[in-house]
């Protein structure tokens, strides 16, 4: 691994040079600002009994869905399309360290614009006439939770950029897989034939994976080391898989 800092910086760095960083970082933050006004829009005209800082989290969905195809689309994909890939495996490096290299720098991005929006909050500190409208604990938890779920967010759109040299194909895959992970689970946890005595193993197993309610556990103040495991073994898994994918890609080329 010890040309894994190399690489990660060499990505940062392609990011940081790449108009369309801050293009989409401007969408999202255009994005994430219109639906932070109309919260305090709605209660401004309405008394609420949730915390502002709750909704804003529970929107958090959106975004993720179209952010993340967006942002790890490229990585793998683009780079095998393009034969840069095959020339980069060359050099003394493993294809562990591209994975997560590259990994690690979609993360960031990944990281660095939620942490922008943080400023929202800093604003609305300054000029709120009302303390309540921000609430440390939802507000900890959100963002604790952002991170944590985005391990495997990330993850699952970098192996879906792994399994195909087309950058769109990669970014259908992950948005697939995310709406499974994020709405399926839920919707399938839901549904009454799961409560039937000899499915009970598989009704835990999807009630263990249900990312909305791992969202109201931590933005509650709740850290479940089970979901924790979740994020982390998810994301080690889906890395492992990108990475033999990667190499097998490699073989049959």
């Amino acid at each position: 691994m010890k040309h894994f800092l190399t690489l990660l910086s060499h990505e940062v760095r392609m990011l940081l040079v790449n108009p369309g960083t801050y293009i989409a970082a401007m969408l999202f933050l255009v994005f994430m600002g219109f639906i932070f006004t109309g919260i305090l829009d709605t209660y401004s005209k309405t008394p609420q009994d949730v915390s502002p800082t709750i909704v804003f989290f529970q929107n958090f969905w959106f975004p993720v869905l179209f952010m993340v195809p967006l942002l790890t689309m490229k990585c793998l994909a683009d780079e095998r399309r393009a034969g840069t890939l095959e020339t980069l495996f060359t050099t003394p490096v493993t294809t562990t360290e591209v994975v997560l290299g590259k990994y690690g720098a979609a993360y960031l991005f990944y990281l660095g614009l939620w942490s922008a929006t943080g400023g929202f909050f800093y604003i609305l500190s300054k000029f709120a006439a009302d303390a309540r409208f921000i609430d440390r604990g939802p507000l900890l938890g959100g963002y604790l939770f952002v991170a944590v779920s985005g391990l495997l967010f990330v993850a699952l759109g970098v192996l879906a950029s792994a399994l195909t040299r087309n950058q769109t194909v990669a970014a259908i895959l992950c948005f697939v897989l995310l709406v499974v992970l994020i709405g399926g689970v839920n919707y399938l946890a839901d549904a009454t034939w799961l409560d039937r005595d000899f499915l009970r193993h598989v009704k835990e197993a999807v009630d263990y994976a249900r990312v909305l309610v791992h969202r109201d556990d931590f933005t509650r103040g709740v850290v479940d080391a089970r979901q924790l495991l979740f994020y982390l073994s998810g994301t080690v898994l889906a890395l492992i898989f990108s990475i033999l994918g990667v190499e097998a890609k490699m073989l049959h080329s």
